[in-house]
C-alpha cells in the first residue's frame, strides 16, 4: 500500500515536473529592425535553445512598438538600450553618466515588472567619424581636436553629414556645436540617408560623419570614429531586460543572460556586424560561430 502511494507521488511529481518546465521555457524574444538587434537576438535564441528553452523570435519591430508588446505581455526578452530607454520611453532629458542612467532606467522600469539585468560593455552611441586617411593626416582623434583644426581653418568648408533628424532636433546638431565650440555654415551641412553617410565618408565626400559606433560599415569601409572627450552623447549600452514573471518562473534565466551580456563589446560586435553588413555572411551562421568560441554558463 505505502509502496503504491509511493509510486503515485512520483509519477505526480514527474507529470508537475514536466509541466513547469513545459510552461517556464517557452520565451517570446524580440528585437528591433537593423542588424545589430538581428545579431542579438539570434545568438539569444541559439543559446537559449541549447539551454532546453522554446523560443519564439520576432525581429523587424520599432523601438516604440517593441516596448509597447513588451509592456503589453507579447514579448518576454528583449535587448535594450539605456540610451533609448532613458531618452525616449521615460523622456529624461538631463545629462546622465553611464552607471546614473542605467540605475535610472531600472528603477523606473521596475514599476512596470520589467528587470533590467547586467548591462554589457557595448555602447551603441554616436559618435562623428573621420575617413581614415584624413585622420591619419591630421592625428585627430578627439572631437575637441576636431574642433580646434576646424577653428583654425576659418575659410576652409568641412562638410559635415547626418541624418535630417539629428540635424534638427533640439538635442542634436546645435547643442553638439555648443559643447565643442564648433560652428556649421547651412552649406557645410548635409543630411542624408544615415546609411549613405558611410558612404560618402569612405568615399571622401564629405569631411565628417554622424556615425554610430558599432555599425560593420564602421570597419569595413576604414572609418575612425573619433573620442566624445566631453561627452556630449549619451551611452546605448545594450543590456537584457525580461518581464519580471518570465523571471520568477525561470530563476536560472538570469546568470544565463547576464554571461551572455558580459561576453559582449565594441569589438566583437563592430566585427560581428561587419561580417553580415560587408563580408555577406548569415546572421545565423555568425551567431553560431559566437557561441562557437566564447564559453557561457
Amino acid at each position: 500500500m505505502r509502496a503504491s502511494m509511493l509510486k503515485r507521488w512520483l509519477v505526480l511529481a514527474a507529470m508537475i515536473g514536466t509541466t513547469l518546465r513545459a510552461n517556464a521555457a517557452n520565451l517570446v524574444i524580440g528585437g528591433k529592425n537593423f542588424t545589430e538587434q538581428y545579431v542579438l537576438v539570434e545568438i539569444t535564441t541559439q543559446y537559449l535553445r541549447a539551454k532546453g528553452y522554446t523560443i519564439d523570435a520576432r525581429t523587424g519591430l520599432g523601438s516604440v512598438l517593441l516596448r509597447s508588446a513588451q509592456e503589453n505581455g507579447q514579448v518576454d526578452l528583449t535587448w535594450e538600450y539605456t540610451g533609448t530607454a532613458a531618452i525616449v520611453y521615460n523622456k529624461i532629458t538631463e545629462k546622465l553618466d553611464p552607471k546614473t542612467m542605467y540605475e535610472r532606467v531600472k528603477e523606473l522600469d521596475a514599476k512596470r515588472d520589467l528587470v533590467w539585468l547586467d548591462a554589457s560593455p557595448l555602447n551603441n552611441t554616436y559618435a562623428l567619424g573621420l575617413p581614415q586617411q584624413a585622420a591619419k593626416e591630421t592625428g585627430i582623434r578627439t572631437i575637441s581636436q576636431l574642433a580646434e583644426k576646424i577653428r583654425s581653418e576659418p575659410g576652409k568648408k568641412h562638410v559635415f553629414a547626418m541624418d535630417a533628424e539629428f540635424a534638427n532636433r533640439p538635442d542634436g546638431l546645435k547643442p553638439l556645436e555648443a559643447a565643442y565650440g564648433m560652428d556649421f555654415s547651412r552649406p557645410e551641412v548635409r543630411q542624408m540617408d544615415p546609411g549613405l553617410v558611410y558612404t560618402a565618408l569612405h568615399n571622401n565626400q564629405v569631411s565628417i560623419g554622424l556615425i554610430y559606433t558599432t555599425d560593420g560599415r564602421v570597419k569595413g569601409f576604414d572609418i575612425v570614429p573619433l573620442e566624445d572627450d566631453r561627452h556630449y552623447f549619451p551611452a546605448y549600452n545594450a543590456t537584457p531586460v525580461v518581464r519580471k514573471p518570465v523571471l520568477d518562473q525561470n530563476p536560472q534565466l538570469a546568470t544565463q543572460l547576464n554571461a551572455l551580456s558580459a561576453a559582449l563589446n565594441n569589438e566583437v560586435v563592430l566585427e560581428m556586424n561587419k561580417q553580415i553588413d560587408i563580408d555577406g555572411k548569415s546572421v545565423p551562421a555568425v551567431a553560431a560561430e559566437f557561441l562557437r568560441t566564447h564559453k557561457l554558463p
